[in-house]
């Protein structure tokens, strides 16, 4: 399933690192950046968590929350937590069900090579829960500023 700019952000339920069940609906009246990541505690998952962590500020004032989403484990994520610094939530996805969801797992192309996994994504939803704006494949260096520039102009910006 891919998931388009307009589509409703389908509903989930995940544990965040202190065990707490966190559902999308959670978040309706807010604005939210949505992330899916590889992994915990990788040179481009680090790079892309530091850099949301970096500018976490900059996202709260224009109204956004920001949550990472990736099928380590909860106790994977709270050292990932713990050693970065990561003031923002980071949920498990261990089946990648929710990942599937939004079109962020399944095949993807690296070095010429086909794998299955999760696919580096990035969703703006809107305080209704309506997707605002997708990136699919994106580079774990640079998407952040590339997306910031489009909440602060609330555009979206093209792929």
């Amino acid at each position: 399933m891919k998931l388009e700019s307009g589509c409703k952000a389908p509903d989930f339920s995940l544990r965040d690192i202190q065990g707490n069940s966190v559902a999308l609906s959670d978040f309706r009246g807010e604005k939210v950046v949505l992330y899916f990541y590889p992994r915990d505690n990788t040179p481009g998952c680090t790079t892309q968590a530091c850099d949301f962590r970096d500018n976490f500020d900059k996202f709260k004032q224009l109204g956004y929350k920001i949550i990472g989403i990736s099928p380590d484990t909860e106790s994977s994520h709270i050292k990932f937590a713990e050693k970065f610094s990561l003031p923002f939530t980071l949920l498990s996805d261990p089946d990648r069900q929710v990942a599937a969801s939004y079109g962020a797992y399944g095949i993807k192309k690296k070095y010429g090579k086909e794998s299955i996994g999760i696919i580096r994504s990035t969703f703006l939803i809107n305080e209704n829960g309506i997707v605002e704006y997708v990136a699919a494949n994106v580079k774990a260096t640079g998407h952040v500023e590339k997306l910031l520039k489009s909440c602060d102009k609330q555009l979206p910006i093209k792929k």
